[in-house]
């Protein structure tokens, strides 16, 4: 498995936001991450990409390796990376030196090195530049480069949290909501791009999103999650036909024609 938790919990006081939840995640799967606002979604990527720490018992599992104890930073260079909810792109920075941010845990020489500006040093950016410049181009940024993050559109801004994180050279991607805010015609745009990048990078991607065409028409097998607890698990037909997935969104039973429909919509 390339991510696996075993009794994933977190209490916020008197709140159990994530409730003992069981996971696995197979190397190459496109997994869809659904539930009601405040079902634990968000706070599952942040303790498996360690920004929270998970409570006594949790154990947090990356290529068969505990990383539950571990740093954010330490599991990001085991090849993790996610974007959020909220868009955290750094603003007075062009979109290429954005991109380069993303890159900076593969820079391989010292800070002196960089000062100096050894010729090694020249060669690598040069190299790291063309990369990212190949990258922009994938995500349809191309154009954009040397243009301030603050200048872009949010569905720009979008595809350039994406382009980040795919600048951290990942194996497993995180995606917080990635088409929040977005255009269906942006959607289906962003849709392609994401199924493009798995596909060219070998990508195994997991997916939160309210917008549930998105899910359902990326990821293979879909994880449903409601007040902390894991509901249901399948694939999306198996998950359209599930009524305690219904109840949960929508708080009341519906036959099978009303279930597809409300899912669908």
């Amino acid at each position: 498995m390339l991510l696996r938790t075993e009794k994933l919990t977190k209490h916020f006081g008197g709140l159990r936001a994530v409730d003992g939840i069981d996971f696995e995640l197979r190397k190459g799967e496109v997994r869809g991450l659904i539930g009601p606002n405040g079902s634990g979604k968000s706070t599952f990527f942040n303790l498996v990409s360690g920004i929270y720490r998970a409570d006594e018992g949790s154990r947090v599992f990356i290529d068969e390796e505990e990383t539950t104890h571990e740093e954010p930073h330490q599991i990001a260079a085991r090849g993790v990376a996610r974007t959020f909810q909220l868009l955290r792109v750094f603003a007075e920075m062009t979109v290429l030196e954005n991109l380069m941010i993303g890159h900076h845990l593969h820079v391989e020489y010292s800070s002196f090195a960089a000062a100096v500006g050894t010729r090694g040093v020249r060669d690598r950016e040069r190299k790291v530049r063309e990369e990212m410049l190949e990258l922009l181009a994938f995500i349809g940024l191309a154009d954009f480069e040397a243009m301030q993050a603050s200048e872009l559109s949010v569905g720009q801004r979008r595809l350039l949290a994406l382009g980040r994180a795919m600048a951290m050279r990942p194996r497993l991607l995180l995606l917080d909501e990635p088409a929040a805010g977005l255009s269906p015609v942006n959607v289906d745009n962003l849709l392609r791009i994401i199924l493009g990048l798995k596909d060219r990078y070998g990508l195994t991607v997991v997916i939160v999103e309210h917008i549930l065409r998105v899910v359902m028409d990326t990821c293979g097998i879909v994880t449903v999650l409601d007040h902390g607890q894991k509901i249901a698990e399948g694939t999306p037909d198996e998950v359209k036909n599930d009524h305690s997935v219904i109840e949960a969104y929508l708080g009341r039973e519906m036959d099978d024609e009303e279930v597809r429909a409300a899912l669908q919509a």
